[in-house]
Parts: C-alpha cells; structure tokens; sequence
C-alpha cells in the first residue's frame, strides 16, 4: 500500500528556513489531498497546510505569509517550504496523503515524522 517518506528536517536558528518534502511510494490510485501536520510535546497534532490536487491550499493562521505547500501529482510528492522560522515552530512535521477512492483498506496515510527545532 501507500507509504509517506518525509525529509528535511534538522535545527535551525529562528528566522531560518527548510524545505520539507514527503514522497508517496505504492500509489496505485490518485491521490486527493496532501498536507503537512505537526506535534510539538505535549500538545495535539495539527493541521500546517493542505493542498488538493487542483492546487487549493489552505494554512494554518500561525504560519501563513511564512510557509508555502506545494506539490508535484505525476510525482506524488508535496514539500513545505518554511521560512521566518520560530521557536514555536518546533515539531514533528508529518506528512498526509488522502486518496480520492475510500478503499476498505484505507484511503489516509501517514508519514513516520521528521524532526524540525528552531532555537531561540
């Protein structure tokens, strides 16, 4: 089935940036939406950014005008660049896809995470 890889991630000093990528292997149908989410310690994962397969994105309040969603659908890849980075920016970044054919099997994926810090 469908497996999420993401990458680049690292420590970085606040106002810095990285581009996180994530691709999808074992895709046999389209993939619908793809987005980015994030748990810091001790709080609930939420949503970064989303974007469907037509382009549409949206953001979370706390990171638009800093990152960016973008995605490639002959690749089934999307990356998150990130840029004015902050303290509170520090998270597992996890990488979604959704299919747009609900398959008992399952049809929402998740990625294993990838560690982004920012000092302070």
């Amino acid at each position: 089935q469908v497996q999420l890889v993401e990458s680049g991630g690292g420590l970085v000093q606040t106002g810095g940036s990285l581009r996180l990528s994530c691709a999808a292997s074992g895709v046999i149908f389209s993939i619908n939406t793809m987005g980015w989410y994030r748990q810091a310690p001790g709080k609930q994962r939420e949503l970064v950014a989303v974007i469907t397969r037509g382009g549409s994105t949206n953001y979370a309040d706390s990171v638009k005008g800093r990152f960016t969603i973008s995605r490639v659908n002959a690749e089934n890849t999307v990356w998150l660049q990130m840029n004015s980075l902050k303290p509170e920016d520090t998270a597992v970044y996890y990488c979604k896809a959704q299919l747009e054919i609900r398959l008992p099997t399952g049809y929402e994926y998740w990625g294993q995470g990838t560690q982004v810090t920012v000092s302070s």
